[in-house]
């Protein structure tokens, strides 16, 4: 039986976030926005985008830079709320199957929190776009193999979770391609 934590609220604060940018951000923003806009229109999740880097006060509008950076910040965040779950899961389940899926997602979001993704957001902050894409992937792998670990389920525990998390990475690729592709 699962209890609702207050996981569940970050992740229902970036669904929330998601529905009041298609609201409130309009193609009609001011210049300042527009650069935001044009490098979210660039990517496979353009409301998600437009969402994280129009609700965080901190995101240079200007800054293509500073906007990988925000959404690296953001992944790691999703990411470890996601690892704080499924450690609740893991001590909540008396099903040793889901169990060893669960601890396998541990140790899949472990390394994404922990190093991979603090790497990347370090390899942005100093301009180096190649490894940063590179820590990016790897961040995707890991968090594939562990939505895979649930393929033949017929639902996995983490199945939004890991959702949003994918698509954040794959905002966040397609904006530090954009970085290194000048």
């Amino acid at each position: 039986m699962r209890k609702s934590t207050p996981s569940m609220s970050f992740f229902s604060l970036h669904i929330l976030l998601l529905l009041l940018s298609c609201i409130l951000f309009t193609p009609t923003q001011s210049s300042a926005g527009d650069l935001v806009d044009q490098i979210c229109r660039k990517t496979p999740f353009y409301d998600l985008c437009s969402s994280i880097l129009h609700s965080n006060p901190s995101t240079p509008k200007d800054d293509p830079k500073g906007m990988a950076l925000i959404m690296v910040k953001d992944i790691l965040a999703n990411a470890t709320d996601t690892l704080s779950y499924i450690e609740e899961l893991i001590k909540q389940t008396s099903d040793q199957q889901l169990e060893q899926q669960l601890a396998f997602c541990a140790e899949s979001y472990i390394p994404v929190v922990k190093y991979i993704l603090p790497q990347a957001a370090d390899a942005i902050s100093q301009g180096r776009f190649g490894f940063a894409s590179y820590c990016i992937f790897d961040a995707q792998k890991e968090v594939s193999a562990c939505d895979k670990k649930f393929s033949s389920s017929n639902q996995s525990p983490l199945g939004d979770r890991n959702s949003i998390v994918q698509k954040l990475v794959d905002v966040a690729a397609a904006i530090v391609k954009l970085l290194l592709n000048g």
